[in-house]
């Protein structure tokens, strides 16, 4: 019970927050990515495309985003390269799609880009792929 009241870094308690972090985010947003991925052709006309890349286009790199590099990081395998197109991807829906848009249509947005902007800086953790390969720290 002393451990919830010091200021001292555990780092035992770090790396299992990390685990936390990473799946739980990792997991919301692979289901994200694999609904888009499955109702691809319906959605590849009139996918938001803020970037000018064409919609289909859009949504392919929004699926690979949302679903491949997600699973990627509930893994924790390449972690850090993996939340770059996240950030990419949360940045864009909550600062041109969802752009003036009340804060209770764009907080999960904002609390995405959050978790994965973390775990770019923080790293996997200790509980991961790499750090079994040794390239997390």
């Amino acid at each position: 019970m002393s451990k919830l009241f010091t200021s001292r870094v555990n780092t035992g308690a770090v790396n299992f927050a990390m685990l936390i972090l990473r799946v739980v985010s990792g997991a919301m947003m692979f289901t994200h990515g694999w609904a888009k991925l499955n109702s691809f052709s319906a959605k590849k006309a009139s996918f938001p495309d803020p970037l000018h890349l064409g919609h289909a286009v859009s949504l392919s790199l929004t699926v690979f985003a949302e679903a491949l590099c997600a699973a990627l990081i509930v893994v924790g395998l390449l972690t850090r390269l993996a939340a770059v197109p996240l950030v990419i991807c949360m940045g864009v829906v909550v600062f041109m799609v969802k752009k003036g848009a009340p804060l209770n249509e764009n907080e999960m947005g904002i609390l995405f880009l959050a978790a994965f902007t973390a775990i770019l800086f923080a790293g996997p953790g200790k509980y991961s792929l790499d750090h079994v390969f040794g390239k997390g720290k």
